[in-house]
């Protein structure tokens, strides 16, 4: 156990997040998210939700400053609906941090599954929300 750093980051994350460099996007993943087909690199957060580990994570994560959306989430197929809760409860765990961030900007399905191919690593969590998915793109730490 480390002090500062939240139990709810596991070694391994802990690893992925330390070798992201700037401009690399994680993406956290709902339970029904198929992560496996889409990136080589992934970890296991089974029983995690995720506005937990945005809280866990933000504080070690400097969040991507030179791009207008730093947060991917990904947009509702026609006919669905998104609950605007989850998307309030990622932002109340996102200010805790970074109260300046842009707002989420939400993609279709198939430019998120792009973009999770492209993406550093991707944690498959426990959360159970429907569109449920975000990408976080990382930037520079300030000296």
């Amino acid at each position: 156990m480390l002090k500062i750093i939240s139990p709810l980051i596991s070694p391994e994350l802990l690893n992925v997040l330390a070798r992201m460099g700037h401009g690399d996007e994680i993406v956290l993943a709902d339970a029904h998210f198929p992560g496996e087909s889409f990136n080589q690199r992934v970890i296991r957060a089974d029983g995690l939700r995720i506005p937990d580990l945005l809280e866990a994570i933000l504080p070690l994560f400097e969040m991507d400053s030179y791009v207008s959306a730093p947060l991917i989430m990904m947009a509702a197929v026609e006919g669905d609906k998104l609950d605007p809760a989850v998307e309030e409860a990622y932002m109340k765990a996102i200010k805790k941090t970074n109260p300046e961030v842009a707002p989420i900007q939400r993609i279709n399905r198939f430019d998120f599954y792009d973009r999770t191919k492209k993406a550093f690593a991707v944690v498959m969590t426990g959360e159970t929300a429907k569109y449920g998915n975000i990408a976080l793109k990382k930037g520079v730490t300030p000296c």
